[in-house]
């Protein structure tokens, strides 16, 4: 039997360094990249031929896996057919008219008329548009302000990085566009409530407060995602986002789902506010729309938005050269037939909890493990220095760091947010790959910390 190329990473990485700026660039963590080559189900496969499991579905998105031939046929059939054509006024092209029918049966209730981008950030800065759009035509120009949460994600273009709870992503780039605020997020694990009021209300009253402080004639929109991702998989209180509709309702704010990594399925229902019976006002979506095989996404918003839309008989210049891109279209019309026909909210729903319940049987009583946490197939472990406190260890230690490279050289790839370590793997992984990356886990966690 042939020996594997050992050699073929590190000329690739090297040539990588030469040339290639990266989205979250640093050539010190660089330094032990994989360069990818291949992807089969829920595994990766790097240039020596070493396979690992794809903890992340890519970046929350590859959710039919990796390898589905039937959606790289629909893209050649789509891009020999018709490649591209305009989105703007006098012109469409039926992929795009054909998912927009097919969003409108599968999206919440009130909500059929959707905008489509090329990802997520860009369907953040559509909603913000959309928002001003509406208040202005409404004859409320003054509403422009946009609230969204402390360890919230919603990309990272000048606007949506402005939305963006997570500080890190910010320093760079200050000044960040005025007008956005954050509040704090309703984290079970660490957000304290006043005595007499139940934490995820507590939460949500952080809303009604903040609106009170910049003034409700002044505040456009309410940004948060369903299940908090990259901020480290945060499960909102089963009363959180009852509380958030009525504030939103009060007070004439927009309230707009960020459901780019809980849609389609991932949490357990085809979207996400459908757990606590609510309905936004705009969604946003992404990443599992096609699986991750074509830049996409959009925004679907409500009828009344729509109507007034309509009414105003005006252009919305917004513009976008890729919107409704039949390719993409095509994709996403594909990926939503096998999200149908292989039932990835029932199978998202069943597989979260198998893997909800090993960590926490191989993991809880762990002296350095806090909490455990998740909904559907996204699931999060957080480390702390003292369980009794919930004190965390100190940045400087690099914990979290540790472990995510302990992991990756036993075979599973993933990413970490500080100290917590998050999973979230294709739809289509088995048990077995699931039942090896807890015990990966639970090995790393126990190097690094004892």
């Amino acid at each position: 039997m042939s020996m594997p190329d050992t050699s073929r990473n590190a000329d690739l990485k090297a040539r990588d360094l030469a040339h290639f700026i990266h989205p979250l660039h640093n050539p010190t963590l660089h330094a032990n990249a994989n360069v990818w080559v291949r992807g089969q189900g829920a595994t990766l496969t790097n240039a020596d031929g070493r396979q690992f499991i794809d903890g992340l579905a890519g970046l929350w998105n590859v959710t039919a896996g990796h390898g589905r031939t039937e959606l790289a046929e629909a893209m050649q059939a789509q891009a020999t057919t018709l490649a591209y054509a305009s989105g703007y006024a006098g012109s469409s092209n039926q992929p795009g008219i054909e998912l927009a029918e097919q969003l409108s049966r599968l999206c919440y209730p009130a909500i059929n008329h959707f905008f489509f981008t090329s990802g997520g950030a860009e369907a953040t800065e559509s909603s913000i548009k959309m928002s001003r759009a509406y208040w202005k035509l409404k004859g409320q120009p003054e509403k422009t302000k946009v609230i969204s949460r402390i360890d919230g994600y919603h990309g990272v273009t000048l606007a949506a990085m402005s939305a963006t709870g997570l500080s890190i992503y910010w320093p760079l780039f200050e000044p960040r566009v005025p007008g956005f605020v954050h509040i704090p997020s309703p984290y079970p694990y660490r957000y304290e409530s006043p005595a007499g009021t139940s934490q995820g209300v507590a939460a949500a009253n952080e809303l009604e407060q903040a609106i009170l402080r910049e003034g409700p004639e002044t505040v456009a929109m309410f940004i948060a995602e369903p299940v908090q991702g990259a901020g480290g998989v945060i499960v909102p209180q089963d009363d959180y986002f009852a509380r958030i509709r009525d504030i939103c309702s009060q007070y004439e704010v927009l309230l707009v789902a960020d459901e780019v990594i809980t849609g389609f399925g991932r949490t357990g229902t085809l979207f996400a506010l459908d757990h606590w019976g609510i309905e936004p006002d705009i969604v946003q979506f992404a990443k599992a729309i096609t699986s991750g095989y074509f830049p996409f996404g959009g925004i679907g918003i409500s009828d009344t938005i729509a109507e007034t839309l309509h009414a105003a008989n005006d252009t919305w210049m917004h513009a976008y050269t890729y919107s409704a891109h039949p390719v993409g279209c095509a994709v996403a019309l594909r990926t939503l037939r096998i999200i149908k026909e292989e039932g990835f909210p029932e199978q998202a729903a069943t597989k979260g909890d198998y893997l909800l319940n090993a960590l926490t049987s191989e993991l809880a009583e762990h002296p350095h493990v806090g909490d455990i946490r998740g909904k559907g197939l996204m699931c999060a472990v957080e480390l702390v220095r003292d369980k009794s406190t919930k004190q965390s260890f100190d940045p400087s230690d690099q914990v979290g760091l540790q472990v995510n490279q302990a992991t990756i050289e036993r075979g599973l790839f993933s990413r970490v947010k500080a100290d917590s370590y998050l999973l979230a793997p294709a739809v289509v992984v088995t048990t077995e790959q699931l039942d090896r990356a807890v015990q990966i886990l639970t090995e790393s966690i126990r190097s690094v910390v004892g």
